[in-house]
């Protein structure tokens, strides 16, 4: 699943980017992200204090900054992150993996899981709890299966669905020895098929109205199911207060509440220091200070699968120029902004070179190195054959029309302006005026799903191992999770080719070679990763930078 901070939900998240600001450097090449000692590798350790659920204490709060978003349905197409972790404190966890991504079925749902293959087809039979149903008591069958894939299969296109991919290779599914039996017949070989049933939706939740709307700033419990249900969803607020589930049948959940408040990045820093919260992200060298050392907590830190992009809107007007778009790109010297995002964090890791893959993973290929290299010499060629002629104040005119473009900001850190700064600078000196724009963060949904920006930095998330199967949600000309707008007919076909390749390895070299022409539309810049750094009360358990992992809420609590 990759949560867009990515699936089989392809989701997205705001990104913040505080610290000081830096000058753009020149003319060297900038492909080490922190200079010529950089890794190979970024980190892909975890830090998450693991304690079985026998050691953890019945009872207890765990309160943190969040809220819900304006589409609470994970599997719609505008959805976050954040959606998709308040969906997994009141609805069904049925599959997780671990740090390392290996799968595990949570027998509280899948009773028993059998793959087949018979002549180059593959059968997935799911038996499902006998004990298991959603809340409204509906029982949880091969009904809710089929709802599932039917609404992100993609063949009513009604459905505002993140990801088609691995949904649209299912034939059918069908009732197998009986209701509680799922059968799942794929017209090939999908080995990543388990990302496509980690989670599922009552069948009263996949009509079309429901799956658009019905989620939008509302819960709906009663579809759910879990250890925990809502107590409170406050609209106005929007905090939220989940409390044990009095018609689960499975683990009892350790915590008596688990809540979300909602606030800022920096408010929710200093409600940490003050003791209000239990867990708080250290996302900057300030934040980072700040938290350090505080009595009674700690500082988990370890690798991160999240990659943040820098995303051009190609239906915008200077930037459907692919020349343009290419410029720009040579004009970023990315090691600098790596700089300016990790400064104070004594943190190295290579620059990122696929959208799909990290580098900590078997079969990663730097594919943007291999179609781009920082040049702000050449991206002054590149401008000039494309007739963008330097203007008296240096800023480049082509047909009457200087060459100005937007990058839109959410809130007032210091640091997304500083990195803001950095693409100015950068920019300047090859005629490209850089305007940067400011928005609230409420609007983060809107301005990607209506492309109200030219240049926008923004983040993934990816919640499973399998990357490469998230290559057409980033690059196909027809997906709504390409907010770029970049792609064509002809690479859609080759992506979507690579979805029926059997063999994960054989797969993953055919989608790094299909990943660098997708780059060659100069519409998607990957800029870095960074460590996942949390400041968290000592005793919490199974919580913090986890990897692939996302540890079952009944599991979450305090040591004993």
């Amino acid at each position: 699943m990759r949560a867009r901070l990515a699936l089989p939900i392809a989701l997205v998240a705001a990104v913040s980017v505080a610290a000081t600001a830096c000058d753009a450097s020149s003319g060297k090449d900038g492909s080490d992200a922190a200079g010529k000692d950089a890794p190979r590798a970024a980190s892909a350790a975890a830090d998450y204090n693991p304690v079985p659920y026998d050691r953890i204490k019945d009872g207890g709060t765990y309160t943190t900054a969040g809220t819900f978003d304006d589409q609470g349905n994970p599997f719609n197409v505008n959805a976050t992150l954040t959606a998709s972790r308040v969906w997994a404190w009141y609805n069904a966890d049925a599959i997780t993996y671990s740090p390392t991504g290996e799968v595990r079925y949570n027998p509280d749902y899948y009773s028993d899981v059998k793959v087949s293959v018979e002549g180059g087809r593959q059968t997935v039979t799911l038996t499902i709890n006998d004990k298991a149903a959603f809340n409204d008591g509906t029982p949880i069958d091969w009904t809710a299966i089929e709802a599932t894939w039917k609404a992100n299969n993609g063949s009513d296109k009604a459905y505002d669905t993140s990801s088609t991919d691995g949904y649209d290779q299912i034939t059918s599914v069908h009732k197998g020895a009986n209701a509680k039996q799922a059968v799942i017949e794929f017209k090939g070989v999908n080995a990543s098929w388990t990302t496509l049933f980690t989670t599922f939706l009552h069948p009263k939740a996949a009509t079309v109205a429901n799956f658009n709307k019905a989620y939008v700033k509302k819960a709906h419990p009663e579809w759910g199911a879990g250890p925990y249900t809502v107590g409170q969803w406050d609209t106005h607020s929007g905090g939220i207060t989940f409390v044990r589930n009095p018609k689960w049948w499975g683990k009892k959940g350790k915590l008596d509440k688990r809540v979300y408040v909602n606030l800022e990045s920096t408010a929710a820093v200093n409600a940490f220091k003050n003791g209000q919260l239990d867990y708080t992200s250290a996302v900057d060298a300030e934040s980072l200070k700040q938290v350090k050392g505080l009595k009674g907590t700690e500082i988990r830190r370890g690798g991160s699968p999240f990659e943040y992009s820098l995303y051009f809107n190609t239906k915008s007007a200077n930037l459907s120029d692919t020349a343009v778009r290419k410029a720009i790109q040579e004009s970023i010297d990315r090691s600098q902004i790596a700089k300016i995002q990790f400064q104070g964090l004594d943190y190295k890791e290579p620059l990122p070179g696929s959208a799909v893959l990290y580098s900590f993973q078997k079969g990663y290929r730097d594919n943007v190195s291999a179609v781009l290299k920082y040049s702000p010499d050449e991206a002054k060629k590149t401008l000039d054959a494309a007739g963008w002629k330097p203007g008296g104040d240096g800023i480049r005119v082509k047909d009457g029309k200087k060459l100005e473009v937007g990058y839109t900001i959410l809130g007032d850190q210091p640091l997304d302006k500083a990195v803001a700064g950095a693409f100015t600078a950068m920019l300047k000196p090859v005629g490209v005026k850089v305007v940067t724009k400011k928005a609230d963060e409420a609007d983060f949904s809107k301005i990607l799903s209506e492309r109200r920006f030219d240049l926008f930095l923004s983040g993934n998330r990816s919640m499973d191992p399998f990357g490469a199967r998230y290559l057409c949600d980033f690059y196909c000309s027809d997906r709504d999770s390409n907010i770029t707008g970049a792609g064509t007919p002809a690479l859609d076909k080759e992506i979507r080719a690579t979805t029926a390749i059997p063999d994960l390895d054989e797969q993953v070299k055919a989608v790094n070679e299909v990943e660098r022409k997708a780059l060659r539309q100069y519409a998607f810049l990957p800029l870095f990763s960074g460590p996942s750094t949390y400041s968290v009360k000592k005793g919490l358990a199974n919580v913090g930078a986890t990897i692939f992992h996302s540890p079952l809420p009944e599991t979450i609590g305090w040591e004993k």
